[in-house]
């Protein structure tokens, strides 16, 4: 058995950077809209848009870039200008392609349990590229880091009481129907993580 630490790791070309982000972003994008035509919420400062874009009636595209607008001075500070330039990028496409895609794809009928899902796996795959490239996508995800890092919070459990309340603040919002389905899809996208990004099962950096 070789030991996953002694696999050289390959730096990735800026061409490979490029399609990942490229890529990502569209595959993140049409879980997106997979998830607002079916009124189901995912987690994070995407699921916090589509809630506030269920109980207001504005654009996801435009409230996802307005809340991650504050936590790019957090992005610099922390983890460096390249992946705040990264997780800039990569918001902007997800807000561009969401809007977009609403005018390519067109669904006569959405069963919910299959948006849940399909929309599940194509996030958590369009964020898997992403964090391969070491991009985010912004928002509460660079918070927690901050948080843990200047106060000791963990950043996981940070994540998981924010998505909570987004699902809590759901119960105004949603039939009871559609917010037990946006568990299962956090679910579904976190264990796409879980399962594929790990140490050991890629090497490659840029």
């Amino acid at each position: 058995m070789i030991d996953a630490t002694e696999v050289p790791t390959e730096r990735h070309r800026l061409y490979e950077d490029a399609l990942a982000i490229l890529t990502g972003t569209l595959i993140m994008s049409l879980g997106v809209i997979i998830y607002s035509k079916a009124m189901l919420l995912t987690g994070s400062t995407s699921g916090l848009a589509l809630l506030l874009q269920y109980a207001t009636g504005a654009q996801f595209w435009l409230v996802f870039s307005l809340i991650n607008l504050p936590f790019y001075v957090l992005a610099v500070k922390r983890l460096g200008w390249m992946f705040a330039l990264r997780t800039f990028l990569a918001v902007t496409l997800v807000a561009l392609f969401s809007k977009l895609t609403a005018g390519w794809v067109e669904f006569a009928r959405l069963d919910p349990i299959y948006a849940t899902i399909v929309g599940g796996g194509l996030m958590g795959t369009g964020l898997l590229i992403l964090f391969r490239h070491r991009t985010g996508l912004g928002g509460i995800n660079i918070l927690a880091i901050y948080l843990q890092e200047k106060f000791g919070i963990r950043a996981g459990y940070f994540q998981l009481a924010v998505d909570l309340a987004i699902l809590a603040t759901a119960l105004f919002v949603l039939p009871p129907a559609n917010l037990v389905l946006s568990v299962l899809g956090a679910a579904v996208v976190n264990m796409t993580l879980a399962i594929n990004h790990r140490p050991g099962r890629y090497a490659g950096v840029t």
